[in-house]
């Protein structure tokens, strides 16, 4: 029989709250204060939202395990996946001794770090962002960036920063595509209100991302290398996502973005190169082009250029569709699937929660970077014996981590079936005028929560529509602030900083990271529902709201 949620159980709306806020608190304070290792961090949230699930949201005890175990394998596949192969691939290059042929080569490039962490952290994260999604673009520019000789703590705290702007159009356009399914919105109008929201802080990303890695005065040595990164993603980002949809808007922006870099880096370089050992090299007009060995950093780049245009076919829809016919196993979770209402108000009507797992192995965008950690290996005279070595060492090395994802999710998913999401969010509905702004607060929230903006749109997307249109306010406008406001909740979600401190040989250390990026990520969010705030009541940013 179908159980019902309850999203006010102790009848006080703060002290439910406070409730369903514990889980979170028991994770984020275990690895930010208590400094615990992640996966205990991880397992302790997760024994929290157990008990008050059944304890205070009177959850039946069969649903709230099957939903932990449901979460639990979804964070393995495809989110375990994605890390296991990502590094996998990291492990082959470092062992081939790749990694120090392009840190050796890069310099022929730019041997400018803020140049560097630019193209590497902003524009390619971007691509991996808008093709794949899942965790990809901070698995690999964060081993990218150590491989070039940034400290652990920077390569994993900038990665996961610069992973913002793009996420609304992650993996194809998939997060507006779900909210305007789980909404009934136009997607083409969702798309471009995202569009006209999210270009402003495209073009400010480079800006903070250097600030934050070398501060204001440096960033203002490389200000035309920033702009040129930020415009050359926002003005494509923001015509496209208007004129034509939200699958390309980010794939395409941020090829533009690469290849503009790429292109200004010929043609200018600054006066002061900041390079690993802060030597300033003023003497210096230009890179020294004598230390670029181009066929050298062509094999050490090789292994990378693979894994791009591998995760864009695997990206592209006709492709994944083409696999799921070869291979695609659905299961509905017995016992759980449309057997947890969700109710009104965060419902029109009671609705049954799907539970579908999905395993679409082939399709999976861990499954094309094995692929292409497979090629590589092979270009780089790499037996199938010693890669199968490598192979197992890397999953000794990561499997804390895939615990730690498993378990995060596993959180999660006991927060969404038992209610306890719902709770949140309907706190953040009942603030009237100043509803905008805590409504993309909520965004962030949920993406904070789940760490995907996809799912915080599944969750928080038809609440976002009932709370404005109760408010008078365009359900377009908060739909879209769900999506834009997420994507600044990004950086601080567990799951990505797990991803972070894998990919940087730092497990252990992840409430460094979560201190190092949680001010940036509360700030920036901040500035986003400061712009919806304006765009629902303000002139002229009222004439960007679709009507």
């Amino acid at each position: 029989m179908p159980w019902a949620q309850v999203y006010d159980p102790v009848n006080s709306p703060w002290l439910s709250t406070l409730l369903a806020a514990l889980p979170i608190v028991v994770l984020l304070g275990g690895l930010a204060f208590l400094k615990l290792k992640a996966h205990v961090a991880a397992l302790s949230g997760l024994a929290a939202s157990l008990a008050i699930s059944i304890l205070a949201f009177r959850m039946p005890p069969d649903k709230c395990l099957l939903s932990t175990g449901f979460g639990a394998a979804y964070g393995l596949f495809p989110i375990g996946w994605i890390i296991l192969n990502a590094i996998f691939l990291y492990e082959l290059c470092q062992e081939r001794g790749a990694i120090q042929v392009l840190r050796e080569n890069m310099a022929g490039i730019t041997a400018d770090r803020r140049l560097q962490l630019l193209l590497i952290a902003f524009s390619f994260g971007a691509f991996f962002e808008s093709a794949a999604g899942f965790g990809t673009p901070v698995a690999i520019t964060a081993a990218l960036l150590i491989g070039l000789g940034f400290p652990p703590l920077q390569a994993s705290g900038l990665s996961l920063i610069a992973n913002t702007a793009p996420v609304a159009y992650g993996a194809l356009g998939t997060p507006i595509v779900a909210l305007a399914g789980v909404t009934g919105l136009d997607l083409r109008q969702l798309s471009a209100m995202v569009g006209r929201q999210l270009p402003f802080f495209s073009v400010l990303m480079p800006f903070w991302l250097l600030a934050v890695f070398c501060g204001l005065r440096r960033t203002k040595e490389v200000w035309p290398a920033a702009l040129t990164a930020g415009l050359s993603f926002a003005v494509p980002q923001a015509l496209i996502a208007n004129f034509h949809g939200p699958w390309l808007a980010g794939v395409v922006s941020s090829f533009i973005s690469i290849t503009a870099l790429v292109i200004l880096f010929k043609l200018w370089s600054p006066k002061k190169i900041y390079s690993p050992e802060e030597i300033n090299r003023s003497d210096l007009g230009q890179d020294n082009p004598g230390t670029l060995n181009q066929r050298a950093l062509l094999a050490a780049a090789a292994p990378w250029l693979v894994l791009s245009l591998v995760i864009f076919i695997w990206g592209i829809p006709q492709f994944k569709k083409l696999l799921d016919g070869i291979m695609a196993l659905s299961m509905a979770v017995p016992g759980l699937h449309q057997q947890v209402l969700r109710m009104p108000p965060v419902s029109p009507a009671p609705a049954p929660e799907p539970a579908v797992f999905r395993f679409n192995f082939l399709s999976f965008t861990g499954t094309g970077i094995l692929v292409a950690a497979i090629i590589s290996g092979l270009m780089m005279k790499f037996s199938f014996k010693r890669m199968l070595r490598v192979y197992w060492k890397t999953l000794i090395r990561v499997r804390f981590s895939l615990l730690t994802v498993a378990a995060m999710l596993a959180l999660g998913y006991v927060t969404r079936y038992s209610g306890m999401d719902a709770t949140l969010g309907l706190a953040f509905a009942r603030t009237g005028l100043l509803y905008p702004f805590f409504g993309t607060m909520l965004g962030w929230l949920g993406v904070a929560l789940t760490g995907s903006d996809t799912s915080s749109n599944v969750l928080f997307g038809s609440l976002q529509k009932i709370t404005a249109q109760q408010l008078g306010l365009s359900p377009v406008l908060m739909a879209a602030a769900n999506s834009s406001g997420g994507v600044m909740g990004k950086m601080i979600d567990a799951q990505s900083i797990v991803v972070a401190s894998t990919a940087t040989r730092w497990y252990g250390h992840e409430g460094h990271i979560l201190r190092y990026v949680f001010w940036h990520s509360l700030i920036l969010a901040s500035l986003v529902a400061l712009l919806i705030l304006l765009q629902a009541y303000v002139y002229p940013f009222v004439r960007l709201v679709i009507h």
